[in-house]
């Protein structure tokens, strides 16, 4: 069976396509914002100025005021206008943030369309793990990667669960239900929006572990706050009366406070303790999550979503607004003056009362707002993607009865600017072969292995990332770079980027078998699908044709498909070893004079140039 390899080329000199309507909207959009940040801006420096001018009234009129009750009324109505002008000109400022921040969401958006994304955004470095089967293989995560591509979120918990879906496959219905509920969300551009800029931070630094486990912890204070309370106003009334009689109650007062704070001194410090660090940007948390809340869906998954939020008849945005609150408070313990008022007032103690019952009536809630939360961004951040790049349609998932399947047609690469996209089409597996199978043989079915073959630089590595980023995308719910594309459900796990250990004392050739034996072994648990990149380059030609023989009789023995690239031409004969299984493809390049050209479309075959020796004379090396 000859494998199917039309060929979909974009040609950079056809003509500029239309403007999409994904681009067109949000070149509106960032119009409006661009305007009206403007007019915020003119509204900032109007009222600081007129701030700064009632402050220097007040000054005055506080200078000038005594013995006349006509100053004083005016000193009152500077007093009140001073103190409005500082509400509305917070309020002016917030919306010019969030002005300035729809501005910056609008412009990536708009060079993610454009293909001039790199550099910009979240890498997913922080990620990264270097025994992973496929991420380091296939750009999915650092500069320039997949994962910068997609990647919206603006709290931790999205960021770390986009790189989760990214590397780790989910199930048929969970995909369904993701790719159900980023249909939905693809249509929601002003919620998208609002997620995006709501709050008084572009980054929600939030820690979810460090959140979560406070919130579970329990410090073993009981709730005291009523004698607190009689203490501090005890401490005011002894106050007063020291004013006018004598101070022996006050200083009483102050030893028993004194002594209250130093036995409760271990569980304030266990209750304060990374206070601040773990609960950053709480404001800017419940904002999106009170914007989550009203918002109306159909889709079953974010229905899902909507109902853990519920939480003993409270909002959790509310209850993250709540906590903000107290974080606040917290911060201002450090303040001298509350310093000086916090052993009269009790003021820590009554302040751990109120965090430890918060903790008591919604801790247990915290750990699902914030993985929903994540999961929230997770999801929008693909409905961006599909709603930025309309043509690239969800694939269609077929049962794995007749072994791992895969058939793309129309390939790209997302990671590869739309006007350099040469596309092809792969088919691997799904036709069951006509002979019995041997004892313990899984069926791949026909076409099981794409053995690809060229000269450098033609392609070759360039398909294996195509089809392996496809497959990620596809398996984590997103829409994929496809005219079409049909699989089942697979594991992937690539070999395409190991590299030697000086430190370890590992070679190249060994790091090599090292990863190959895991994608062997992940093929005998789960269905897979492999990529190989120039399979057992370093070492020779004999031991790699029967290395390579033994290693895909093992691959195509557990029912895994695969493509895998050589330069060596005597791998080409496997194609005899496993008729049906394995079927040559190749790319090849053409001569122009000196000139050297790719095409990079896909053949049926081996390929029958070669350009080694072309490339060393052209970059001036002396070869026959």
């Amino acid at each position: 069976m000859t494998p199917d390899t039309k060929q979909h080329d974009i040609q950079s000199t056809s003509p500029s396509p239309a403007p999409s309507a994904a681009r067109l909207e949000y070149e509106k959009r960032l119009h409006q914002h661009e305007a009206q940040a403007a007019r915020l801006q003119q509204q900032h420096l109007w009222l600081g100025n007129t701030r700064i001018s009632v402050f220097i009234a007040i000054a005055v009129l506080c200078w000038k005021a005594a013995g006349s009750l006509v100053l004083f009324g005016l000193l009152l109505a500077a007093i009140l206008i001073f103190i409005g002008l500082v509400v509305v000109h917070r309020r002016v400022v917030r919306m010019m943030n969030q002005a300035k921040r729809a501005i910056t969401v609008y412009q990536r958006g708009l060079a993610r369309i454009a293909d001039t994304w790199p550099g910009s955004g979240e890498t997913g470095e922080e990620f990264k793990d270097p025994l992973h089967l496929y991420a380091e293989d296939l750009d999915i995560l650092g500069d320039g990667s997949l994962f910068q591509l997609l990647c919206t979120a603006r709290t931790r918990m999205g960021k770390q669960r986009l790189a989760h879906w990214l590397l780790h496959a989910a199930a048929p219905q969970e995909i369904q239900e993701r790719q159900q509920a980023i249909a939905e969300l693809k249509q929601k551009l002003d919620l998208r929006e609002d997620l995006a800029v709501l709050g008084e931070s572009e980054r929600i630094e939030a820690h979810p572990e460090s959140l979560a486990r406070w919130a579970q912890e329990r410090s073993g204070l009981k709730n005291g706050s009523w004698w607190a309370l009689f203490l501090a106003a005890l401490r005011v009334a002894a106050l007063v009366y020291g004013l006018k009689v004598m101070w022996t109650p006050f200083i009483l007062l102050l030893l028993i406070n004194g002594g209250i704070l130093a036995r409760f001194r271990h569980r304030l410090d266990k209750i304060f303790a990374g206070l601040s660090e773990t609960h950053k940007d709480l404001d800017s948390l419940a904002e999106v999550l009170h914007r989550f809340e009203k918002e109306k869906f159909t889709s079953a998954r974010l229905q899902q979503l909507q109902a853990q939020l519920v939480q003993q008849g409270a909002q959790p945005s509310v209850c993250i607004a709540q906590l903000d609150t107290l974080s606040d408070l917290d911060d201002s313990r450090h303040n001298w003056f509350v310093r000086v008022l916090d052993i009269p007032l009790l003021y820590s103690l009554q302040l751990a009362f109120a965090l430890e019952r918060w903790r008591q009536k919604f801790g247990s809630g915290v750990e699902v707002w914030l993985n929903v939360v994540g999961e929230i961004e997770a999801l929008n951040s693909l409905a961006t993607y599909a709603y930025e790049h309309t043509e690239d349609p969800f694939p269609e998932f077929i049962p794995d009865t007749a072994g791992p399947y895969f058939d793309g047609e129309g390939l790209g690469h997302p990671l590869l600017p739309a006007e350099k996209c040469v596309r092809n089409d792969a088919k691997l597996g799904g036709e069951k072969l006509g002979k019995e199978k041997t004892s313990g043989e899984k069926n791949g079915g026909k076409n099981q292995v794409l053995l690809v073959s060229g000269s450098n630089m033609s392609g070759k590595s360039t398909l294996l990332r195509v089809v392996g980023v496809n497959t990620i995308l596809a398996m984590m719910g997103a829409p994929v770079r496809a005219a079409r594309l049909r699989l089942s459900c697979v594991a992937v796990a690539a070999s395409m980027r190991v590299s030697d250990s000086l430190r370890q004392g590992v070679s190249h050739f060994y790091a090599e078998i090292k990863r190959i034996r895991q994608v062997v072994d992940l093929s005998s648990r789960t269905p897979s699908l492999f990529l190989l990149d120039e399979v057992l380059q370093g070492t020779n030609s004999h031991d790699r044709r029967m290395g390579a023989e033994g290693v895909l009789r093992s691959l195509i023995h557990n029912g895994a498909i695969g493509l895998v690239t050589t330069h060596d031409l005597a791998l080409t004969s496997l194609e005899e070893v496993f008729p049906d299984r394995i079927h040559n493809v190749h790319f090849q390049e053409t001569f122009q004079g000196d000139q050297l050209s790719f095409d990079y479309r896909l053949r049926p075959g081996v390929v029958t140039t070669s350009n080694g020796l072309a490339l060393m004379k052209a970059i001036g090396l002396d070869v026959p």
